[in-house]
């Protein structure tokens, strides 16, 4: 029987904190470990050609940049040939180039008939990607179908944005002819008018008579945004 001895006259204790390391693994090692979980799984090399990850296949994970590791995720979610793929807010914090990448990617998915459920906060890209949506404010659904069905809800108003020279006297838009809700963003006004031709002569005439100019006028059908503004009181991003 052989006995192990351990010297521990210089050990010293440290109460310091214990520190992880991430994103030291190659690209292709994760995907070769990711694949290793399941029986089912996709052949990893394709992966990396379908998603312009080649020459970046032994660069380590933490010196990807924000769309390449948003393209590894994507790749490594793929692995085992889901049935249905949750992507959670998959395009958060990318610039809109790489948004424009991964938006094409998931539509690609979409045409191989994968069921996704994806989360976002921006509503161009629920509207885009979608075929279903479901608005939820505080844990709770507050309207759900096609966008086009979600529009159609919608008070029956005209969105119009504006730009003006000089802001607007607190509650002028508001009492123009036709406007059932009148919100600032940024440096433009969106009035929601259930008479747009009415809302609009009103206008030119309340910045005449107060010598304020208008520098942008645009009409556009209720969009997914206003929908959630009806639905929430408040902006998406609020």
């Amino acid at each position: 029987m052989n006995d192990a001895i351990v010297q521990v006259e210089n050990l010293k204790k440290s109460y310091g904190p214990v520190e992880a390391v991430r994103g030291v693994s190659f690209e292709d090692e994760a995907l070769a470990l990711f694949s290793s979980f399941y029986s089912k799984r996709r052949n990893t090399a394709e992966l990396v050609r379908r998603f312009g990850l080649e020459e970046k296949r032994r660069t380590f994970y933490s010196r990807l940049s924000g769309g390449q590791k948003q393209r590894l995720a994507l790749a490594l979610a793929l692995v085992n040939e889901p049935l249905v793929l949750f992507l959670d807010e998959p395009t958060a914090g990318l610039d809109p180039q790489v948004r424009r990448e991964i938006y094409d990617i998931i539509e690609e998915l979409r045409q191989e008939k994968k069921t996704i459920l994806l989360t976002t906060h921006y509503i161009e890209e629920a509207e885009r990607l979608c075929d279903r949506v479901a608005i939820i404010d505080h844990g709770q659904v507050m309207a759900m179908g096609t966008p086009r069905e979600l529009k159609e809800r919608s008070e029956g108003t005209t969105r119009i944005q504006v730009r003006l020279a000089r802001a607007a006297q607190d509650g002028a838009l508001e009492k123009l002819e036709g406007v059932a809700d009148c919100r600032m963003f940024e440096d433009r006004y969106v009035l929601h008018s259930r008479r747009p031709p009415q809302t609009i002569v009103a206008l030119v005439k309340h910045l005449e008579a107060i010598g304020n100019e208008l520098q942008s006028l645009e009409i556009a059908a209720p969009s997914l945004e206003d929908v959630f503004i009806e639905l929430t009181g408040r902006r998406l991003r609020d």
